[in-house]
């Protein structure tokens, strides 16, 4: 008969214990990996990519708060997520990046002025839409020589480097339109401002919050003219649940006027004539 020392008993029974916690747990964040679920949450976290540069869509203020209209509409739908708005981690995502962090899993989901089309949606999942934005135009208040697409032709036209909007006005509605390109729209509204440039281009929501600015009251005025639809949707990952949940969430801000009060407060000093709340699933081309 062979006698079995307790105490070497009990250790090895402990190691091997810690041995299975450590494999369960490698394997959960192998798995959380290859799913590109975010794994580095605190219990109650959610992290959403939004503007941090757009004033009225999404913007970080130098006291490092947001505010925008996509920065409310995401507050509410995590809301209705079961997240408090302390529990939200604000991550900024820029237009190239959003699928890139949608697909690594780095946020839950996007809400960034981002327009649903075809190519995009081959690669992530969109909830929405939850607003129709149109390609238009931002003029000085008291001009009143453009007053439709063709009357920007030999006008200084701007928009920010790359820009399909301005190629857009250039190509198919103004060829001769001096187009201007800069680094920023903040550039295009200081030129707009001194009279260096005649108007500046892009979607009316994101001209909208850029006018509502203190510092811009009265000076601006949106042309109107509807140049193009602009859906934009939250952003998810391919196949995620959160899609359903998130149609939900958007459906009930709409019925309980909180996405008409997001839009009177984030576009309302510029005078922008939205479009009422889009029907979800529905995408206006």
């Amino acid at each position: 008969m062979i006698l079995m020392n307790p105490l070497r008993t009990a250790r090895s029974l402990t190691a091997a214990a810690a041995a299975v916690v450590l494999s369960l747990t490698s394997a959960g964040f192998a798995n959380a990996a290859a799913t590109g679920v975010p794994r580095d949450h605190g219990e109650d976290e959610i992290t959403v990519g939004i503007k941090f540069d757009q004033p009225g869509i999404g913007l970080k203020t130098p006291d490092g708060t947001y505010t925008g209209f996509d920065v409310d509409v995401a507050t509410y739908v995590a809301g209705e997520l079961g997240h408090d708005p302390s529990d939200i981690v604000w991550k900024e995502a820029k237009s190239a990046d959003r699928e890139t962090l949608l697909q690594r899993g780095d946020v839950d989901f996007v809400a960034a002025s981002y327009s649903i089309n075809d190519e995009r949606a081959q690669k992530v999942d969109f909830a929405g839409p939850y607003l129709l934005a149109h390609q238009d135009v931002l003029i000085r208040a008291d001009d009143d020589s453009i007053k439709q697409p063709s009357d920007l032709n030999d006008k200084k036209l701007c928009s920010v480097t790359g820009s399909t909007s301005a190629q857009n006005v250039k190509t198919k509605l103004a060829p001769d339109a001096q187009l201007q390109e800069y680094g920023g729209y903040s550039e295009c509204l200081t030129g707009l401002e001194n009279g260096v440039i005649d108007a500046v281009t892009t979607d009316d929501s994101i001209l909208a919050g850029y006018a509502s600015q203190s510092q811009f009251k009265d000076k601006f005025k949106l042309g109107g003219f509807k140049m193009s639809n602009e859906n934009y949707g939250i952003g998810v990952q391919k196949g995620s649940d959160l899609k359903d949940r998130i149609n939900t969430a958007l459906r009930k801000m709409v019925a309980d006027g909180s996405w008409d009060a997001a839009v009177k407060k984030n576009f309302g000093p510029a005078g922008y004539q939205n479009e009422p709340a889009p029907k979800i699933g529905v995408v206006v081309k």
